[in-house]
């Protein structure tokens, strides 16, 4: 059990990039964070560059395609920690190319929605029994505008859209599932200057995480199987 009465919050892809940002974000306001990452080297690199900061962070090795891995790193943090009080599933891929739906090589949809879609629903049901215990706990599932289902009715991209249109399901459902003070939320951080967003991209990883790191913090009355982008609510 943690030493003191700090939260405890998991970022699932956290060594680089937006989830990167999120774990220092959330440092500032006083969390005790842990960082997954799928390669435990980079991950205890980007824990000790947040420490030298005097953030309270530390790293777990995770790979969300892989069940044994997601199921390790939940028996490590309930040793360590004894609870988890915030959950954000940012890690995903972006393969998609040119080619249609149809046309493109199979491989491409499983990989995407192996990462996108099940590691998230894999990494929910592992840690969601954390939360239970104590009747609290907040989840916010990084999708994309893509996911909105007016996305479907244009072509391309559609490994992407497909695995983030079925994110936005998931978090709908499992809103509508649990029980006790458990929001679920997902969010839109836009076009973010990250390795995935490329260089062109007008938002800042610090500006994209301001935009969802309020959702860490919500009340008992705040929404839960809600969307949102920029801090207000869109369609799904």
């Amino acid at each position: 059990m943690s030493s003191d009465n700090k939260q405890i919050a998991l970022v699932t892809g956290g060594n680089r990039g937006l989830g990167n940002e999120l774990a220092k974000q959330l440092a500032l306001k006083g969390f005790k964070v842990i960082l997954a990452s799928r390669n435990l080297e980079m991950g205890k690199k980007a824990a000790e560059k947040l420490k030298e900061l005097n953030l309270d962070v530390s790293s777990v090795e995770m790979d969300v395609t892989n069940q044994e891995s997601i199921h390790q790193a939940a028996a490590t943090i309930n040793v360590h920690f004894g609870r988890l009080d915030v959950l954000i599933n940012n890690a995903g891929v972006y393969l998609d190319k040119k080619e249609k739906l149809l046309a493109m090589d199979p491989i491409i949809l499983e990989n995407t929605m192996a990462t996108n879609f099940f590691g998230v629903y894999d990494v929910i049901r592992s840690f969601i029994p954390l939360m239970e215990k104590q009747g609290y706990g907040r989840i916010i599932n990084i999708s994309s505008e893509y996911g909105a289902n007016s996305e479907l009715s244009y072509p391309g991209v559609g490994a992407y859209k497909l695995s983030k249109f079925a994110l936005n399901g998931l978090t709908r459902l499992v809103a509508a599932e649990v029980n006790g003070d458990i929001k679920i939320n997902a969010v839109d951080p836009g076009w973010v200057r990250t390795d995935m967003g490329g260089p062109s991209a007008p938002k800042t990883p610090r500006e994209a995480a301001e935009s969802i790191i309020w959702l860490a913090t919500i009340g008992r009355e705040g929404p839960s199987g809600a969307f949102f982008r920029d801090g207000k609510q869109i369609p799904w």
